[in-house]
C-alpha cells in the first residue's frame, strides 16, 4: 500500500480522494491555487502546497510544478481525481518516470482509450458496436464539411482528446458547420491542449448509458453494473441514476458482459467507464471511454456498497481484484445523483460568488459530496459544480422523492444555483415515468 499520495485536483474531487486515502491509512498531500487556499481540502490533507495563480493553466494543469511538489513531498503515489490532467497520458507517463505510481490506468491505456477516436477503433476491433463516425479531421474546413456530408446531417463535432461534454457541437445543417467547427477547435485546444476533432452522426433522443469497469494489473476485469446519465444540459450530465429505468435487465446484462470482454481484450487496468448510446431500435453503441474516476461514481457506490475510490487506490498499489471486490457484487435499491452548479437556473450562465449560506441537507438515504463550506468563494476560474447530492432508497419513486426533499432543504445564499431546474426535471412526467433521454432537460425547460 502507498505511504503518501499527492492529490492533483481541487474542491469536491480532492476532498473525496483525501477521504478515501484516510480510510486506508495513507497520508495525503493537497495542492491548491491562489483562489483555492481556503477550500476544505487544503485543511483536510496532511500536507498542502501552493501551486500558483488561479488560472488552471498556471496551477492544476502545470505539470512541472505538480511533479516538483510531488518530489519535494516524497510521495509514492499521485491521484489525478477527475478533469484537469486525469486523462493526459503524457502526464501519467511523467509521473511514472519520476518513480511515482499514477493512481489510474497506465499511460498506455490512457493513450489508447482516452483518445476518443483511437478508442473507437480499438473497441470496434474487439467487437463493440459503433455509431457511424469519421476519422480525425484535418485542418481543411472544406474537407471536414465533406466528411459531415458523407455521414449525413445532423452531426456532432467532438474533441478527440477529452470528454465531459466540453467542446461538443451539434450541427443540424451545412450552413452552421464552419462556425461550429472553428468554435469546437478553439474549445478543444483550450480545454485539452489538443485541437483534434472527429464527427459522429447525431442520434435523436438516445439514452446515455455507461458501464463502470474495474480491473487489476493481473488480467482480471469486472463491471459494477450501469448508470443512466441521459439527463443532460448542453451535453453536460446533470442527473445520473442506477439501475437504468425502462431497459430490460437481460439486455443490460448482455451489454455489460460485452463491454467487460472488450475492455479485457484491450488489456485495460484500474477503473474506467465505457459510455454508450442506446435506443430501442439500435441497442447499445459505443460512445467513448473515460479513463478516470467519474463524477457520478457515488451512484454506483450507493447501490453496490463498494468504495470505488478506495478500490482504485488499492488496485494501483498492486492488489488483485478478488481481494478488492466481493463475489458476486450485488446491487440493492435505487440511487440518483444531482449535480449542483453555481449557475443561473434560467439562463444557465455561471454564477460565481461567496457562499454566504451553505448548509447541505442530511438525513436517511442522503449523501452529499462537496469541496466547499460556508464562507468559501466560488470563483469563475473552474467548473462551477459546488456539490453532488445522492439519494439511495428501496426503489426509484422513493429515491426521486428523497432527492427532491433534500434539494428543497439545501440552504444556499450568495449565489444562484441550478436547484430549481433539477427539481423541475425530477417533478416532470417524463422523468417520473422513466422516459429519460438526452433531450429531456430541454423539453422540461421549454415547457416551463
Amino acid at each position: 500500500m502507498f505511504e503518501k499520495v499527492l492529490v492533483a485536483n481541487r474542491a469536491t474531487a480532492a476532498t473525496r480522494v483525501i477521504r478515501a486515502l484516510r480510510s486506508l491509512g495513507v497520508r495525503s498531500v493537497a495542492v491548491y491555487s491562489e483562489a483555492d487556499r481556503d477550500l476544505p481540502a487544503v485543511a483536510e490533507a496532511d500536507e498542502a502546497f501552493p501551486l500558483g495563480p488561479a488560472p488552471a493553466r498556471d496551477s492544476y494543469l502545470n505539470q512541472d510544478r505538480i511533479l516538483a511538489i510531488a518530489r519535494a513531498a516524497g510521495v509514492d503515489g499521485l491521484h489525478p481525481g477527475y478533469g484537469f490532467l486525469s486523462e493526459n497520458p503524457d502526464f501519467a507517463r511523467a509521473v511514472e518516470a519520476a518513480g511515482i505510481r499514477f493512481i489510474g490506468p497506465d499511460w498506455r491505456s490512457i493513450a489508447a482509450m482516452g483518445h476518443k477516436s483511437r478508442a473507437r477503433e480499438l473497441m470496434a476491433r474487439h467487437g463493440m458496436p459503433m455509431s457511424p463516425s469519421s476519422a480525425i479531421l484535418g485542418a481543411d474546413a472544406d474537407a471536414a464539411l465533406d466528411e459531415a456530408r458523407a455521414l449525413g446531417f445532423p452531426v456532432m463535432i467532438k474533441p478527440a482528446g477529452g470528454g465531459g461534454g466540453i467542446g461538443m457541437m451539434a450541427v443540424s445543417d451545412e450552413a452552421g458547420f464552419p462556425a461550429a467547427l472553428a468554435r469546437a477547435r478553439s474549445l478543444a485546444e483550450r480545454s485539452f491542449a489538443s485541437s483534434e476533432l472527429y464527427l459522429e452522426r447525431l442520434m435523436l433522443r438516445p439514452r446515455h448509458i455507461e458501464f463502470q469497469i474495474i480491473a487489476d494489473s493481473h488480467g482480471d476485469v469486472r463491471h459494477l453494473f450501469e448508470r443512466d446519465c441521459s439527463v443532460q444540459r448542453r451535453h453536460q450530465k446533470v442527473i445520473e441514476e442506477s439501475p437504468a429505468p425502462g431497459i430490460a435487465a437481460e439486455d443490460l446484462r448482455a451489454a455489460a458482459a460485452n463491454v467487460t470482454a472488450s475492455v479485457a481484450a484491450a488489456g485495460y487496468t484500474n477503473i474506467g467507464t465505457v459510455e454508450t448510446l442506446y435506443t430501442p431500435g439500435t441497442g447499445f453503441s459505443f460512445l467513448e471511454m473515460n479513463t478516470r474516476l467519474q463524477v457520478e461514481h457515488a451512484v454506483t457506490e450507493e447501490v453496490t456498497g463498494i468504495d470505488i475510490v478506495a478500490a482504485q487506490i488499492r488496485l494501483a498499489a498492486g492488489a488483485r481484484l478478488a481481494a478488492v471486490l466481493p463475489d458476486p457484487v450485488r446491487r440493492q435499491g435505487h440511487a440518483i445523483q444531482a449535480r449542483i452548479y453555481a449557475e443561473d437556473p434560467v439562463r444557465f450562465f455561471p454564477s460565481p460568488g461567496p457562499l454566504t449560506v451553505f448548509r447541505p441537507p442530511a438525513g436517511p438515504g442522503i449523501r452529499v459530496e462537496t469541496g466547499y463550506r460556508e464562507g468559501n468563494l466560488v470563483t469563475p476560474h473552474y467548473d462551477p459544480m459546488i456539490a453532488k447530492v445522492i439519494a439511495h432508497a428501496a426503489d426509484r419513486p422513493a429515491a426521486i422523492a428523497t432527492l427532491a426533499e433534500a434539494l428543497r432543504g439545501f440552504e444556499i445564499a450568495g449565489l444562484k444555483t441550478n436547484i430549481p431546474f433539477i427539481l423541475a426535471v425530477l417533478g416532470s412526467e417524463g422523468f417520473a415515468g422513466g422516459q429519460v433521454h438526452t433531450g429531456l432537460a430541454a423539453e422540461v425547460l421549454k415547457a416551463k
